[in-house]
């Protein structure tokens, strides 16, 4: 009975904020508190283990740590999941919160609620977690409490007694925190006696001891050298090590119902661990999986290719890892006439594109390409009206005399801003073919805006110029609400006559000829001049509707010749002309990597 006993003295909760409200700070102050780490291990944005999130300073992946807490004469054990605020990464935060039986919901005193905010509040309370506010950064010269703490209650529909005003920095309430945790957050209910049964959370692939898993025990428990089954793919694997996610991994014998773990199994394959599956014992099984997570939706899709066409198979087992380690990347293989093979990879936005290719180049040395993004369409022909065609690159999409109608994502986008920047916001969203669809007043100076946008977009500057129209005071969040019709036409890029399939996009027909312009001239920037005269082109079907020239770099041939006859020269300047000519024929142009990624910064 004792894994009874011990369970009601286990918590696990969660931190959500909005970004910058001060999450991973917090976490850094709960961890002082408890003593779970020593004056040595002591590091700001302690759990930020990414070189990555420490450059940003900001939390990419969901960290799991254990604490112990001594409260009245009771010893408690304490599970952490701190998790990113940034809206590309919510599928982070909706696998944490499946852990957890509580949340705390961090709300900067100086900013007050943002968008974020109220969408990580809802994952919150669609699990059933028990929410515990608390006001962050009371120690700020422009902190607002009073007005923030009624924000919160109308929001909460709580009591303003029940929110802990705090400061991370300074360590302030953290102590009404822990005490918070300790009687408002529920215990784990389960039965440390049925069959096991544990949830995936999360996983990391260690290169010297294979895939690490970590997992949340719901019912039952698990014992070191036990024989473990992973449900979804139906095998079998030897609990070798287990233990609890102390700052270092701590090997424990058994670990009971309710509690939160790793396991090493010496898994290789990256594919066989699943987030979001049930582990269960060999021999006793339970009859039914947990239900995990909702699929994730991909927002954004891009190809990657290798820089060196013989590293596809290393970039194919680079890719697998990190998808072990980040569920919501999804990627297929695909081939280009310009990059050879490589992969289509769905994104969640442009900020975890940016990171994957980061991360790609720094965790296994892979040098990629990447092609322009783009979102994924539904295409319909006139032989077949009902049947949808999923176009994921410009390439996919049918002869336009075939064409029926194209359908693309809408997605329902939440503004939160200060009222004296609702004209800007909304200038920027009807520019971007958005329609308003209600505005609403929190207060008298906050205003908040919905809008229904083409995900199109939204991918690739929305939110930065968001911030600069809003002088950094809008917050973001959208959610998708399904495919609508739209006018669409494929513009293609041709060099020297060829079509250079990497930068085709699928745009809006009214934006079509001033982007096709754009990218035209972006170009002829950046392509390094040859012997030859090179035309750049932009054409939709067999219409061309722009054209720039990179001239040729020409030799004088003319210097030698003085005085005498014109007709020396011009037959001089005739030959060059030729050969001109013929090696505009046969030449090649090579693209460097930028232009590419250039063709995405169009607005600068």
């Amino acid at each position: 009975m004792k894994e009874g006993a011990e369970m009601k003295n286990i918590r696990n909760f969660c931190i959500i904020a909005h970004i910058d409200h001060g999450k991973s700070t917090l976490a850094d102050r709960l961890l002082d508190f408890t003593g779970a780490i020593t004056d040595r291990e002591k590091q700001d944005q302690l759990l930020d283990d990414m070189d990555l999130e420490r450059e940003r300073g900001i939390t990419i992946k969901s960290h799991a740590i254990q604490m112990n807490y001594t409260h009245e004469g009771k010893d408690y054990v304490f599970n952490l999941i701190d998790t990113p605020g940034h809206v590309d990464f919510s599928y982070e935060v909706s696998r944490s919160i499946a852990a957890c039986e509580g949340a705390l919901l961090v709300v900067d005193a100086a900013q007050s609620i943002q968008a974020q905010t109220i969408s990580n509040l809802y994952l919150a309370l669609e699990n059933d977690l028990e929410i515990i506010p608390v006001l962050n950064k009371i120690d700020l010269p422009s902190a607002n409490p009073e007005e923030v703490t009624d924000d919160i209650v109308d929001l909460l529909g709580c009591a303003s007694e029940e929110i802990i005003p705090a400061s991370a920095k300074t360590g302030l309430g953290v102590q009404e925190i822990l005490s918070a945790i300790v009687h408002r957050v529920p215990a784990p209910k389960g039965d440390p006696n049925a069959p096991l049964q544990a949830l995936i959370f999360d996983s990391v692939y260690n290169p010297f001891r294979g895939v690490e898993t970590y997992f949340r025990i719901l019912n039952g428990h698990i014992k070191k050298g036990q024989k473990v089954q992973f449900m979804a793919t139906g095998k079998n694997y030897f609990a070798d090590e287990i233990g609890t996610l102390r700052l270092q991994q701590q090997p424990q014998k058994v670990i009971g119902a309710g509690d939160v773990g790793y396991l090493i199994t010496g898994i290789k394959e990256a594919k066989e661990v699943k987030v979001g599956d049930t582990i269960t014992q060999s021999e006793n099984p339970t009859p039914f999986a947990i239900s995990g997570f909702e699929e994730v939706k991909p927002m954004v899709f891009a190809g990657i290719y290798p820089v060196d066409t013989e590293e596809y198979e290393e970039l194919r087992a680079s890719m697998e890892k990190l998808q072990l380690n980040d569920a919501s990347l999804v990627f297929q293989p695909e081939s280009s006439a310009a990059l050879g093979f490589g992969f289509r990879c769905g994104f969640l936005g442009m900020l975890h594109l940016e990171i994957i290719q980061e991360r790609l180049e720094r965790e296994f040395n892979m040098s990629v390409i990447t092609t322009v993004p783009n979102v994924s369409y539904h295409a319909f022909t006139k032989k077949e009206a009902d049947s949808i065609l999923p176009v994921n690159n410009p390439s996919d999409l049918p002869d336009p005399s075939y064409l029926d109608r194209v359908e693309e994502p809408f997605i329902k986008a939440t503004i939160i801003t200060k009222s004296d920047y609702v004209g800007n916001v909304m200038s920027l969203c009807i520019e971007k073919r958005g329609t308003i669809t209600s505005q609403t007043y929190l207060t008298t100076e906050r205003v908040e805006l919905s809008f229904d946008l083409p995900l199109a977009e939204i991918v690739f500057d929305f939110y930065d110029r968001l911030k600069t129209v809003s002088k950094g005071y809008a917050s973001f969040d959208y959610s998708p609400i399904g495919m609508r019709p739209s006018k669409l036409v494929k513009v293609d890029i041709l060099l020297n006559g060829n079509q250079v399939d990497a930068l085709s996009a699928l745009i809006h027909a009214d934006n079509a000829y001033h982007i096709g312009k754009k990218m035209c001239e972006k170009l002829r920037g950046l392509i390094p001049r040859q012997q030859f005269d090179i035309p750049i082109q932009a054409a939709i079907g067999a219409k061309i509707i722009s054209r720039e020239t990179i001239k040729a770099l020409r030799k004088d041939v003319t210097a030698k010749c003085y005085g005498g006859d014109i007709t020396r020269k011009r037959k001089l300047l005739e030959k060059q002309k030729k050969g001109k000519k013929k090696m505009r024929q046969v030449g090649n142009v090579e693209i460097p990597q930028q232009a590419f990624m250039a063709v995405l910064q169009l607005n600068d």
